[in-house]
């Protein structure tokens, strides 16, 4: 092998790494068939909740941002999932990460977001449930089991719209 082909392989495989380590940084710590963790936040009414609250229900756990483009094109679909399945036996927990409170608020408004469950975190991905879910971009979801063990992560809505109705079949 000639110099200029080592140097293109050795190019090829560095980027390779580079890529798979990246890739590795940003995966979310939990995958489907793990407990999640259980967290404690601040809703948007002062409220101090735990996930762990919502056990005994199906919980879709997102994170999101009132400036992430795919996360506002994201929420008209869980809108209509919440107001399809949202009761006694799913809900919506949503982390915003953000760095304008007031900018958060007018997105749920305006993405109608209906459901109760509303915290902020900093928008660095530094606060409790962005980094111990190890979140790095969004739009990033768990769906949760009533156990609280995940069941998807990062699902299309048509995905979680047919795994509720699926497992809420005749409840």
């Amino acid at each position: 092998m000639n110099r200029s082909t080592l140097t293109r392989l050795g190019l090829v495989a560095l980027a390779a790494i580079v890529a798979f380590t990246w890739y590795e940084y940003r995966k979310p710590r939990f995958r489907a068939g793990e407990k999640a963790a259980d967290f404690e936040a601040t809703l948007i009414d002062g409220r101090k909740v735990h996930l762990s609250e919502l056990n005994g229900k199906y919980t879709l756990l997102q994170f999101w941002g009132s400036w992430c483009g795919p996360c506002r094109a994201e929420n008209p679909a869980l809108a209509d999932i919440y107001r399809t399945y949202g009761g006694p036996d799913f809900e919506i927990f949503s982390i915003g990460i953000e760095s304008n409170p007031k900018a958060w608020r007018r997105a749920i408004q305006q993405d109608e977001m209906i459901w109760p469950y509303h915290a902020m975190e900093s928008q660095d991905f530094k606060g409790g449930a962005s980094k111990l879910f190890n979140i790095k971009s969004i739009p990033a979801t768990f769906l949760l089991d009533p156990e609280g063990t995940i069941i998807g992560v990062n699902l299309a809505p048509e995905k979680i719209k047919k795994t509720l109705s699926e497992r809420l079949a005749g409840r």
